[in-house]
């Protein structure tokens, strides 16, 4: 598939420092299609500045091989444990610095964000999220990437952000782009 024929291409990230997920999303006539999803497994690196320049490395390398226009990445939630927290912001940041060294616009969606816009419930769980966008996106959903389908996640979120502007999607009073977009295309998802 070339990446030429969409008139976008999201990649989306869901850093982690054991686990990175990733995915690609290109879009044409308002029309998703999946690109890409994996995980990049980094458990066996046992030093945490190894680890980040893994995620520098296997980030650049995706955004050369699909040529996105634009980056989502999940933001980290507040969490107790401040270490976890501050490798946490450090896998984030070298993905952004990825993203920012191949001139890619970033855009950051807090995890909330995302589950709503996704399945229009700010406490789903990862497997409500793969879910939906196994149905979205018409690929079989398979429990052990549920980082790379919250990589999707931020992706589509992204998307659905720009639904109506760019792509024609009609919205009226309060309606969000989830509810446009449900509308516009019934046979995107199933009840």
């Amino acid at each position: 598939m070339q990446t030429k024929e969409f008139d976008k291409i999201v990649l989306g990230i869901d850093p982690g420092t054991n686990i990175m997920g990733y995915g690609v999303i290109g879009i044409k006539s308002k029309q998703m299609t999946m690109l890409s999803m994996g995980i990049v497994e980094m458990r066996k690196l046992e030093d945490h500045a190894q680890k980040l320049n893994h995620i520098f490395e296997r980030v650049s390398s995706i955004i050369t091989q699909y040529k996105p226009d634009e980056m989502a990445i999940e933001a980290p939630f507040y969490g107790k444990n401040v270490q976890s927290m501050l490798k946490l912001g450090r896998a984030q940041g070298v993905a952004i610095a990825a993203g920012l060294q191949k001139k890619l616009p970033i855009f950051e969606y807090s995890p909330k964000k995302i589950k709503l816009t996704v399945t229009g419930n700010g406490n789903a769980s990862k497997e409500q999220i793969a879910e939906m966008l196994s149905r979205l996106l018409k690929f079989e959903n398979d429990s052990q990437f549920l980082d790379a389908t919250d990589a999707l996640g931020a992706a589509v979120c992204h998307l659905f952000q720009f639904v109506p502007r760019k792509f024609g999607s009609k919205t009226s009073g309060n309606k969000s782009s989830w509810d446009s977009f449900i509308k516009d295309n019934p046979d995107k998802v199933k009840g």
